[in-house]
């Protein structure tokens, strides 16, 4: 599995001339038409089998929708014009911005849904189950669906049967935010990360509110899940409300927030009635990964503390390439369900000044993330073209990540799209050689057996001199594949020995020469195949090799 996620309010959007903290007048919005079958196909010729698509659901927005029957939301508790796609106003809705006629966003949603499907790509999309925008209100839910919050009782500050966490009598105070804030809120409702008091401050995600799946915080954790909580029953609803919409699977955000006992109930009810639907989740803590595999039922999990930390410190000269084999030994049994990834929307461009100021620097990481095991591997939409996220956009700033929050443009996703034409015209020479070795390394993936499935075996222990190189093997039923990441920035020689041990564990017969086939150039080379005779490579740099040799 491939995952190519799209920030899909930008990915459209061909403004060149932009106002930081623009409004959409001023700096234009992407729509879910501009996402065309040949922008589809072009995605999926790198390889891609899914598509993630952020910020399909309605959230809160500075932008006035009144005119069709949208509630307004008060600016003060609303990050950016825009808003962030994870402050959720309305679960059964499409987001406006979206659309090219906004009475039939829903429709334009599941014709993007179908052209996907077309495409040969699944879908993904965001379920934010943690926290929604300050003032949450559907005004697009089913008949007979009773609003988030409408049957709470307001007086206690906990009820297991509430679907907010509140402060009795009190307000919610915005000193911390915006002096002088005329936005009201009585009784304050805990904010959506964890804040359970009436002030939140400006680090905070002010903008939300906790939601209440049955856990009293103010009584150490305490677990209220008999009877079912109201919470439960409306966000199973709203999971089933989408699987029926045709998508393949949902991106749950920061789903170690929420009692995994909510997902093993909710997961397996929804893959009962969608058989095949997949569940993605954000999580942080490894301690907890298990659990949220076995008892929440999850597929896959964020790889994200441990090989993308590693490997981002590997890159930087942070940390030895030796560091690496620590990643997968931790997670050894798990491997299958790790998503491994190099950025998203949370973490920084690798390109930015922040990662490496350089999209050269991330090849090396890219060799081992995407073939280091069978694990699913997603890709940030100009990722591939080395899109720097250096814009100050506005209510994101200059933090060398691609904006959440505000109406702009990806400049190598724009150049790209060259307003439909994919024709390459605009790229330059260095941008279009880093899509070329994306999608080499990608597709290698659906096409060799041996990296879409084989075995896997790390080469470090035998080879503890190497110290800016990763090197490990994996083997299909007819072939070896070995895989060398050079994180330095020049050229190397280095010397590779082969463990017995491999020999012994996959049965395959050792040679003292052997052809082996670069399959990223297909070139060809002479090699020791053997534990006895070590052999000699050269690693370009900032980059590596991918031998293939025949069993």
């Amino acid at each position: 599995m491939i995952i190519y996620q799209v920030l899909t309010r930008l990915f459209g959007n061909d403004k060149t001339l932009l106002v930081p903290n623009g409004t959409k007048k001023q700096n234009g919005c992407g729509k879910m038409s501009d996402i065309t079958t040949k922008a589809l196909e072009e995605i999926r010729s790198l390889g891609v089998t899914h598509i993630w698509y952020t910020g399909i659901i309605e959230h809160a927005t500075q932008t006035d929708y009144t005119a069709y029957g949208i509630i307004p939301d008060h600016p003060d508790v609303v990050k950016g014009k825009a808003g962030s796609a994870y402050a959720i106003k309305d679960y059964y809705d499409v987001d406006p911005d979206l659309a090219e006629k906004v009475p039939a966003r829903m429709n334009e949603f599941q014709n993007l849904v179908t052209r996907s499907h077309n495409a040969g790509l699944k879908v993904i999309i965001d379920f934010v189950p943690n926290h929604v925008a300050r003032q949450y209100h559907s005004d697009a839910c089913p008949k007979g669906t009773e609003d988030l919050g409408a049957g709470d009782n307001k007086n206690v500050a906990f009820s297991s049967q509430n679907n907010f966490y509140y402060f009795p009598g009190e307000s919610l105070h915005m000193d911390n935010i915006k002096p002088g804030s005329s936005y009201s809120e009585i009784p304050a409702k805990a904010t959506g990360n964890d804040v359970f008091c009436a002030w939140p401050g400006r680090n905070d995600w002010y903008e939300t509110v906790k939601l209440n799946y049955g856990v009293d915080y103010n009584e150490g954790r305490v677990e209220h899940f008999s009877p079912i909580p109201d919470t439960w029953k409306k966000m199973l609803g709203i999971l089933l409300f989408w699987a029926s919409k045709g998508i393949d699977g949902f991106r749950c955000d920061m789903a170690e927030m929420v009692p995994v006992e909510f997902w093993g109930w909710a997961i397996s009810q929804v893959k009962e009635a969608y058989p095949g639907i997949i569940f993605i989740a954000e999580v942080y803590n490894p301690a907890e990964y298990r659990s949220y595999l076995y008892r929440g039922y999850f597929d896959y999990l964020y790889d994200k503390v441990g090989l993308y930390d590693t490997l981002k410190a590997v890159a930087q000269g942070k940390a030895d390439a030796q560091s690496i084999s620590a990643c997968w030994q931790q997670i050894h049994d798990i491997r299958p369900h790790m998503l491994n990834f190099l950025e998203n929307h949370d973490e920084q461009r690798i390109a930015s000044d922040f990662f490496v100021g350089d999209a050269r620097k991330g090849r090396a990481p890219l060799l081992v993330s995407a073939l280091i095991y069978f694990s699913p591997f997603m890709v940030y939409f100009g990722q591939e073209f080395g899109e720097r996220g250096m814009d100050a956009e506005g209510f994101s700033g200059r933090d060398g990540r691609t904006t959440i929050f505000d109406y702009w443009t990806v400049d190598t996703i724009r150049r790209w799209r060259n307003k439909g034409k994919f024709d390459g015209s605009l790229l330059s020479k260095e941008e279009l050689s880093l899509r070329q070795f994306y999608a080499d390394v990608l597709k290698l993936r659906e096409r060799e057996p041996a990296l879409s499935e084989g075995r896997f075996f790390d080469l470090m222990y035998q080879n503890p001199s190497l110290h800016q190189q990763y090197v490990f093997t994996r083997k299909g039923k007819r072939s070896v594949v070995l895989v060398i990441a050079n994180f330095c920035d020049a050229e190397q020689q280095i010397q590779i020995s082969l463990p017995k041990h491999m020999f012994e564990l996959w049965n395959i017969k050792e040679r003292e020469s052997c052809s082996a086939t670069n399959m990223l150039t297909g070139k060809k080379q002479k090699i020791s195949f053997s534990s006895e005779i070590p052999f000699n490579v050269i690693v370009p740099a900032l980059g590596g090799l991918v031998l293939k040799i025949g069993i």
